[in-house]
């Protein structure tokens, strides 16, 4: 719906600004304030778009400053929690060989856990320590 009414916008506006192009032309030659006066508007609106245009560059570039500066911070957090997993990794390895292996560590605690409800189901509660 929006897409044909900016066609249809765009037409008669093209339209429209053909005859008027066509008289400034005209008086343009002829007067020659008037060729002075659409000079000078012309060289401001030059201006004003060469502004726009080192103005919309410079906060690009501020933009993609920013996310470099982001993506530089996401790479150093990774490489701390990479250091930090290869820390841990180490301690477990050290924690294995004091232990035996981490088949010794991990069943005794399930074991634990498991034990101590069969012993409850068996009729006689006995108190936890806590």
């Amino acid at each position: 719906m929006v897409l044909p009414l900016v066609k249809l916008g765009s037409l008669a506006f093209r339209t429209l600004s053909k005859p008027i192009a066509g008289r400034l032309k005209h008086h343009a030659g002829v007067h020659p304030k008037f060729r002075g006066f659409i000079i000078g508007l012309a060289q401001a609106a030059c201006a004003a778009i060469i502004y726009e245009v080192q103005r919309s560059v410079r906060s690009e570039a501020r933009k993609e400053e920013i996310r470099k500066q982001e993506l530089e911070a996401i790479k150093k957090r990774l490489d701390e929690l990479d250091m930090e997993k290869q820390i841990m990794m180490q301690r477990l390895a050290e924690m294995e060989m004091r232990t035996g292996g981490v088949g010794w560590v991990f069943p005794r605690l399930l074991n634990f856990s498991l034990a101590q409800p069969a012993a409850q189901r068996g009729g006689t509660q006995q108190p936890t320590a806590v």
